[in-house]
């Protein structure tokens, strides 16, 4: 399995019209000419995404049909890599705002199984970046310019499901609770000792073994390095529903990341996000009031998972040498964004407090 590997190669849709190139108009099923209007169906596709094995891909990257030679451009600046337009021969990318000069290589790669088809379209992010800098408080002039100027880009970024059945062998300690008469002095308000008594709760441990089992079906993995954990957490959920079979069309006029989390890497995240569950499900079969789990030893079945690409809005740009970006979901709308803060608009409000102060001081000392 190759330690990096990117998505679908871009494709060009000409307009039967004017020849232009068609683009994915977001929350329908068509591609739509910017210059002239013409509109084209995107064929009708299944909603069920098939399930591949892990095994027989994460052992050796077969020569199917999920699996092709693309082509990627790679940011020099954080590292990105998307695809692009095949046409263009420079650009800006769109996780950190850097220029990128398409000097593109081909790899082997997993095709996505399926894509969630932008719906909010540009003009409605573009309003949604502009809500969000109007209500930030001591933003530098270069964020409100940013906003103004409407530099956003529509991304799909790369993200795996895995599916699997674990049986698991534990061990631990059960604890059940039981009461004990305590007694302990103190002093009353005469100054006397006295001696009471009162209940205190204790907990007797039994060691405990077992075997449960778990299931688990469409964990989510983002395939991204370049965006935050964090921020990606902050779009969810997602609205699987809308989930359909990968075509191209859908890529036209965005941009598709490539995946920089392996299928491999990938799994041992979703193993990270199963042992929480795992320890439950142990817990609950340990009984009594208390449970310890001291050890877990796991086998992961039957597991199989998904590529799929998801839609997002990114506003990225360079300030003061670092990149701050805003993200929108762009199915649900959720937003969220990374932002600097202007020293010289703080400074200005502390100096603006302080000779306030100073006139109410002066105030109050001449009456």
């Amino acid at each position: 399995m190759p330690e990096s590997a990117v998505a679908s190669v871009q494709r060009q849709f000409p307009c039967a019209g004017c020849g232009a190139s068609l683009e994915y108009e977001p929350g329908t099923d068509l591609l739509k000419c910017q210059h002239c209007g013409l509109e084209q169906k995107i064929p009708s596709v299944s909603h069920e995404i098939p399930q591949l094995d892990f095994l027989s891909f994460l052992q050796q990257l077969p020569e199917t049909e999920s699996v092709g030679e693309v082509l990627t451009v790679r940011c020099g600046t954080c590292g990105a890599e998307t695809s692009m337009p095949p046409d263009a021969t420079a650009g800006s990318c769109p996780f950190c705002g850097g220029g990128i000069v398409a000097t593109a290589t081909s790899k082997k790669a997993i095709r996505p199984q399926g894509v969630l088809p932008f719906k909010i379209d540009r003009k409605q992010s573009i309003q949604l970046f502009q809500q969000w800098v109007n209500g930030l408080w001591f933003a530098p002039s270069a964020l409100k310019k940013r906003a103004e100027c409407s530099a956003i880009h529509g991304v799909y970024v790369p993200a795996w499901t895995y599916d699997a059945n674990t049986e698991t062998d534990y061990t631990g300690e059960r604890g059940e609770h039981y009461w004990e008469t305590e007694s302990y002095t103190e002093t009353d308000a005469q100054g006397h000792t006295v001696t009471n008594t009162r209940q205190v709760q204790r907990t007797r441990w039994w060691p405990a073994s077992g075997h449960v089992r778990n299931r688990f079906d469409d964990l989510l993995v983002m395939a991204t390095r370049t965006l935050p954990p964090k921020h990606l957490n902050h779009l969810q959920p997602w609205d699987w529903p809308a989930l359909t079979a990968y075509e191209d069309e859908y890529l036209s006029g965005f941009a598709a990341e490539s995946y920089q989390v392996s299928l491999g890497e990938g799994f041992d995240t979703a193993k990270q996000l199963m042992e929480p569950t795992i320890r439950s499900t142990a817990c609950q079969d340990i009984g009594g009031d208390e449970q310890r789990v001291s050890s877990m030893q796991t086998d992961y079945r039957d597991v199989t998972f998904r590529h799929l690409l998801l839609p997002v809005w990114i506003s990225a740009y360079q300030f003061q040498g670092r990149a701050f970006r805003f993200l929108i979901n762009a199915r649900t709308g959720a937003v969220r964004g990374e932002r600097p803060y202007s020293f010289w608009k703080i400074a200005g409000l502390v100096v603006g407090i302080l000779l306030l102060i100073g006139i109410i001081f002066a105030i109050a000392s001449n009456r």
